[in-house]
């Protein structure tokens, strides 16, 4: 318990906080995309499951994301999953899946928030092993302290999802750029990416574009 009186453990504490603080904000909004399309009392179920076993992957891949970053063409597949999901989370609004659903409703959304967060967090991993330093119990502690974090900003999104529509879109568009960042980030393209850094920003745009064009174009008619 040595830990308790150490300067450095706790700096490191704050330090693992406050880049989850800063790093989770888009896990937060796909967080609140996914959970959004639920009844309201599955909402926190699937937000609490959600943040949680994310936390709890984020462990385990804190672990081997360093030597997954360097498997060429992994980003590209995770990238196109990003895209995806953003796709799919914003045809569910556009065709108004907001009904009750069952547990299948809320596993489904539970497994979009993992798949997601999984992608998501390969790069995010990385900035909180670094300042664990290897320290388990570090890292740990400090990513367990950065679920209610997520929670909450998961719930205020999915507040101000219902006041401002716009935010949905937005939210979606958010995925996609994640998606083409991801993609251009691969360790095939690295190369490329560095003769011209403006295709990182080209792929992230390109991405959102997409997934707010694919959603508009494969939503279904409304019945008249």
């Amino acid at each position: 318990m040595e830990w308790l009186y150490s300067a450095d453990f706790w700096i490191g504490l704050f330090k693992i906080v406050w880049i989850n603080i800063i790093l989770s904000g888009d896990n937060a909004v796909v967080i609140a995309l996914a959970a959004r399309s639920l009844p309201s009392e599955q909402q926190k179920k699937a937000i609490f499951l959600g943040s949680g076993a994310a936390v709890i992957l984020r462990i385990a891949l804190t672990v081997v994301a360093a030597k997954l970053l360097e498997l060429s063409f992994l980003q590209i597949v995770g990238g196109l999953l990003l895209l995806w999901i953003g796709v799919q989370l914003l045809m569910d609004e556009e065709d108004g899946e907001h009904e009750a659903k069952g547990s299948g409703g809320l596993m489904a959304a539970v497994r979009t928030i993992l798949i997601a967060d999984l992608v998501m967090s390969l790069d995010n991993v990385i900035a909180v092993a670094a300042a664990a330093k290897g320290d388990m119990v570090l890292l740990i502690l400090g990513l367990a302290i950065s679920i209610p974090m997520v929670i909450f900003g998961s719930t205020l999104m999915i507040k101000l999802m219902d006041r401002f529509p716009i935010i949905i879109m937005l939210g979606a568009a958010l995925i996609g750029w994640v998606g083409g960042e991801t993609i251009a980030s691969d360790a095939a393209l690295r190369a490329t990416a560095a003769d011209y850094p403006w295709l990182h920003y080209a792929a992230a745009a390109a991405g959102a574009a997409l997934v707010i064009g694919l959603a508009k174009k494969l939503q279904k008619p409304r019945p008249q």
